[in-house]
């Protein structure tokens, strides 16, 4: 025993604990339950994230692809640009390091586009039919989930290639273009069919010329915030959304050897990132803040320094001049804001991108009556993401919310489930969700140390000679073992446990994929199978007609 680590070792069941509710007279009964796991509750696109894991655990990948489907139709892609606040809320974070769910999503949307697997609908034609107003991410998750649920789509988008902001705004060393074109082949494959080029300017006539029975609005936020800096005279300025747009296009602009971008998020540093791959010897992202209170995504901040992006925190542009650019040191208050401290300081630079956010042209939307917007032009639905104007609905960047491609993909399977319930003059109710389970409900006697397993990256020294993906997926024997690594919290995954080591044999196995269920005549309440069951999927419950 010298040596050894409390979390290597096995701790045995303590049957000094077993009295209360044996013998003939039982006071507590067990019964079988299904509770909630953090990683699902986190998962914005409301996916089944436990069950999935359990069958790619087991080697039934395609199994495991068509429970991911049932909720998100691109996990290739999120795979990819999910910031997958599923992990940050993993139980298995408190014993060695979250499941990397991420990377085993990413590992079954791969498989299946190179396997060639393809989903069907799951209900005759309904002879309905639903417009859908903007290509991305929400967009397409909503015509995805309506085709399938049997219903006539087509999405009219104003750009030239599918995929919203996916497409223009996420470079393509997170996102290649390859996967991201197959996935969405593959919800044309269920009968949408997507017509670019095509922008809405009435929605209305739109409706009525296409005999549509229902719209689904999801325009992206393709429109920058604008900024008064004073100019004295201005250089090369350009706002990141455009810029990123145009690199996706093929037509990026002549940024010089200086790069200086102005904004703390996430786009802040794909466009530092992609001026760096573009030739630029220096990028400089300027921020108000400090690292602490940046809205960008720690590992986005990360991978920039790593591939040379210089960040020059609690600084604010006050002028710029041709090359020159004043900045105002700041400083962070109790509150958290930032605060001049009436100290400058000169830049140069020979360009500046702008990425300060961005907003969604709802103009489109403006004359039609009874729909309400929010002071920053959002559009404001209802709880069953409809507008105020009836069989218009809303979701993605044009709503209030987060701006994430995995919460535009669970407006998009929300606003169909409602729109569904609206072609068939019916409200869709959705099932109540069980009681979270945390880790302090979770029995892990076993407890073992197998910290979670990193996608590799491309060298550093590598990346900014191009546009080729930066990470690199997992081998199914790296994803195999991720997958194994999940707890399975609050659902049982029929380890055997309760049937080994109940003593009065009331536990019987109903075959692979049943579960179990308890004899109760047999039963004693001596609540050894509760003790034992590592994921909390058993319940000790007072007795019927008992008083305790």
């Amino acid at each position: 025993m010298t040596g050894s680590r409390l979390s290597d070792m096995t701790r045995p069941a303590d049957l000094a604990l077993h009295g209360k509710g044996t013998g003939p007279s039982r006071s507590q009964r067990p019964v079988y339950l299904d509770l909630l796991p953090p990683c699902n509750n986190a998962c914005p696109a409301g996916e089944n994230i436990q069950a999935w894991l359990a069958l790619a655990q087991a080697g039934h990948y395609q199994r495991a692809w068509e429970t991911l489907l049932r909720d998100n139709p691109m996990p290739s892609v999120h795979g990819r640009v999910c910031y997958h606040p599923c992990e940050s809320q993993c139980n298995r974070a408190q014993v060695d390091s979250s499941v990397s769910i991420h990377a085993v999503e990413r590992f079954l949307g791969d498989l299946a586009l190179s396997s060639g697997w393809q989903i069907k609908p799951d209900k005759a034609p309904s002879g309905k039919r639903v417009l859908v107003v903007g290509a991305g991410p929400s967009g397409l998750s909503a015509a995805y989930h309506l085709a399938r649920l049997g219903h006539a789509v087509e999405i009219y988008d104003a750009g030239p290639v599918a995929g919203g902001m996916m497409y223009f705004g996420i470079p393509a060393y997170r996102l290649p273009r390859h996967e991201l074109a197959q996935e969405i082949s593959r919800i044309e494959s269920l009968g949408v069919k997507i017509r670019l080029n095509r922008k809405v300017e009435d929605i209305l006539a739109e409706k009525a010329s296409g005999n549509f029975d229902a719209v689904f609005t999801a325009v992206g936020a393709h429109l920058s915030k604008r900024v008064d800096i004073p100019a004295r005279d201005a250089g090369k300025i350009y706002d990141a959304v455009s810029f990123l747009r145009e690199t996706a296009s093929g037509q990026a602009p002549l940024l010089g050897r200086r790069v200086a971008i102005y904004g703390g998020g996430n786009t802040a540093m794909d466009a530092a990132r992609t001026a760096k791959r573009l030739g630029a010897e220096e990028a400089l992202i300027i921020y108000r803040r400090d690292r602490e209170h940046m809205p960008a995504h720690s590992f986005e901040a990360d991978e920039a320094m790593e591939e040379g992006v210089k960040i020059n925190w609690l600084r604010t542009i006050k002028e710029i001049d041709q090359t020159r650019i004043q900045v105002e040191v700041m400083k962070v208050n109790e509150e958290g804001y930032p605060e001049p401290t009436g100290q400058f300081e000169t830049l140069e630079a020979d360009a500046l991108i702008l990425a300060l956010g961005q907003d969604t042209d709802t103009g489109f939307l403006k004359n039609v009556p009874d729909i309400e917007f929010k002071r920053d032009g959002t559009v404001i639905v209802d709880a069953n993401m409809m507008t105020g104007h009836a069989g218009i609905f809303a979701g993605g960047d044009m709503v209030p919310s987060e701006r994430t491609v995995t919460v535009a993909v669970g407006h998009g399977k929300k606003a169909a489930r409602h729109i569904d319930a609206y072609l068939h003059g019916e409200t869709y109710v959705k099932a109540p969700k069980h009681d979270l389970v945390g880790y302090e409900k979770l029995h892990t006697w076993y407890l073992t140390e197998a910290e979670q397993t990193h996608q590799d990256s491309v060298a550093v020294e590598r990346r900014n000679y191009g546009f080729d993906e930066v990470i690199h997926g997992l081998g199914e024997d790296a994803a195999l073992f991720e997958a194994r690594r999940c707890f399975s919290c609050g659902n049982c995954f029929e380890c055997d446990g309760c049937y080994g080591a109940c003593p009065e044999q009331a536990i019987i196995k109903l075959g692979p994929g049943q579960r179990y269920r308890y004899d109760y005549d047999l039963c004693t309440g001596c609540a050894v199978c509760y003790e034992q069951c590592p994921c909390h999927a058993i319940e000790m419950t007072q007795e019927p007609g008992v008083n305790v």
